[in-house]
């Protein structure tokens, strides 16, 4: 075995759980991506724990403060012995003996310091992630990351609660990985393929082994054309057809010699997916929404090949689609012999193939007349692209910056359908920007002092009150006992909601890497008072 594969080898073995989520080119994106982290805190780490383990290419972390007791209280990479030390550098040498594939680096400078002075310092990050900054630090990052295109992760963690806010400007989705997709059969628009395939099986001359074994596919497709022809061209439409439509299937099962009806399991397959029957292909709203986008028609030689493909794919829908997205080409799992069970996997495959075909051609026209060189798209992300068509995702976060500068009618409306309910956790977002505002004007959270509890409830209440006025809200109250529930937090950043926000997080900072899966929108909120949380585009 060469070094190289014994490289691959251990790799395989290393990710081989993670392989099976994302794939090798999901992996490959993990592995070149470098992360910032703002601020070593407990939950600060915990983030990098959770992305180190899984083998990001490398990581910086920028951090001015010195281990105190209460780090080495609230995380578990820090010890007695840490105390006084660089929190960046201990943080940094603990997390790499993780994983000694991932290279980290520490900037002990402090980040007011780097956004004066060195803005181009972050250019070459994959991802910029925050813990624990105010609102003021918060909007100056967010600006940053917006001058210099980074995604954007900022995660807050006070008492029980807590936030992740994610920015991330337009993020393209190929690979949704939907939990429960629809089978593209195409029963309502056979292809000829699928028609040639059906009329190469007489169901009167199968024996019975034969006749029990067709897939169930096929006799939906029988009876479904038998049904249409009778009904002039329509499927099944109402309760009391469909009901007549599986009792038809019922009836199709072989007579034993006792007279009855003879234990199918493909034809009870075929009973309980009969929905598939009358299912209508159609496109997903969300990719008509797409089609219809400013980008698809307005291509130039700087567009992504997000749209270009996207331009491509609305091409074939009008053309050899007819109507229709590329056939995806899998089926579902049946009773049948393996022989015509193969074969009707094959008439899906070979149809999938030439959609994949006549969708990359114009993929090539479009780079074509764009200047762009053919590879600029391989025929593996075309392939991909097709397999995926009926979930892509397109996913618009606005800066956080421009939240906090000022109210706009959007936040307002959400402020106020949320805050309806007294219990919502949407009243933490207004609670952390009133704690900050506290902040600015005494030097210190609520709480955080000695014997501070009592007396900062009031004042944290006009914090509250100024605050819901100033973003358009002032009708509706935050309940009392969670102001002073935040003043007895006392800005306190607890290991076990720093574990599940990191948790959480790094979840997160996967999908914006490997731009698979369906990130969150905007911001998420946890309440670790009642283990309850929310999301909402604030």
């Amino acid at each position: 075995m060469t070094s190289a594969s014994m490289i691959v080898d251990r790799k395989t073995q290393r990710y081989d759980r993670q392989l099976r989520l994302w794939g090798d080119h999901g992996q490959a994106a993990l592995e070149s991506a470098r992360v910032c982290l703002i601020n070593g805190s407990a939950t600060g780490t915990e983030i990098l724990k959770n992305l180190v383990l899984p083998g990001i290419g490398s990581f910086t972390v920028i951090d001015s403060e010195k281990v105190s007791g209460a780090d080495v209280g609230n995380n578990f990479f820090l010890d007695a012995d840490s105390i006084g030390q660089s929190r960046a550098r201990v943080v940094t040498e603990l997390l790499q003996e993780l994983n000694t594939d991932v290279s980290g680096n520490f900037v002990e400078e402090p980040l007011q310091s780097l956004l004066d002075n060195d803005v181009e310092f972050f250019r070459p990050f994959t991802l910029m992630i925050a813990t624990q900054l105010s609102s003021k630090m918060l909007a100056r990052v967010s600006e940053v990351c917006v001058k210099l295109g980074i995604p954007f992760l900022a995660v807050r963690s006070y008492g029980l609660i807590g936030y992740l806010r994610l920015q991330i400007g337009e993020h393209c989705v190929i690979e949704s990985h939907p939990d429960s997709p629809m089978d593209d059969l195409r029963l309502d628009r056979p292809f000829p393929e699928l028609l040639s395939y059906l009329q190469q099986i007489d169901f009167n001359t199968q024996d019975g082994f034969q006749h029990a074994h067709i897939p169930f596919l096929a006799i939906l497709l029988k009876h479904l054309l038998e049904w249409k022809a009778s009904h002039g061209g329509l499927p099944p439409k109402t309760s009391k057809d469909k009901d007549e439509f599986r009792a038809e299937i019922q009836r199709a099962r072989r007579i034993k010699e006792d007279g009855s009806r003879a234990e199918e399991e493909n034809h009870d397959e075929a009973i309980t997916h009969a929905t598939k029957a009358w299912h209508v292909s159609s496109i997903p709203s969300e990719i008509s929404a797409l089609f219809a986008d400013s980008n698809v028609d307005n291509l130039t030689a700087t567009s992504s090949p997000f749209w270009i493909m996207v331009r491509s794919l609305r091409d074939f829908v009008m053309a050899e689609g007819e109507g229709l997205l590329p056939l995806r080409g899998s089926i579902p799992d049946m009773a049948a012999d393996s022989d015509r069970y193969i074969r009707l996997q094959h008439v899906y495959q070979e149809r999938a193939k030439h959609d994949v075909a006549a969708f990359t051609a114009h993929v090539h026209r479009h780079l074509a007349e764009l200047g762009l060189p053919l590879g600029t798209i391989s025929d593996d992300d075309a392939k991909t692209f097709c397999r995926n068509a009926p979930f892509l995702r397109v996913i618009r976060a606005r800066p956080i910056s421009d939240e906090l500068a000022s109210a706009t009618s959007k936040l307002t409306d959400t402020l106020n359908f949320h805050l309806e309910d007294p219990d919502s956790s949407v009243a933490f977002y207004v609670l952390l920007r009133a704690v900050d505002l506290f902040f600015e004007e005494h030097g210190r959270f609520p709480g955080a002092g000695d014997d501070q509890v009592e007396e900062d409830i009031a004042p944290l209440k006009q914090y509250v009150v100024g605050l819901l006025t100033d973003l358009g809200v002032s009708q509706h109250a935050i309940k009392e006992e969670l102001i002073h529930e935040m003043c007895r937090f006392g800005a306190a950043e607890l290991h076990n909601i720093a574990s599940i926000l990191g948790g959480l997080a790094s979840q997160e900072a996967v999908k914006v890497i490997t731009r698979q899966y369906i990130p969150f929108n905007n911001t998420f909120l946890f309440n670790g008072i009642t283990s309850t949380s929310s999301t909402v585009e604030l």
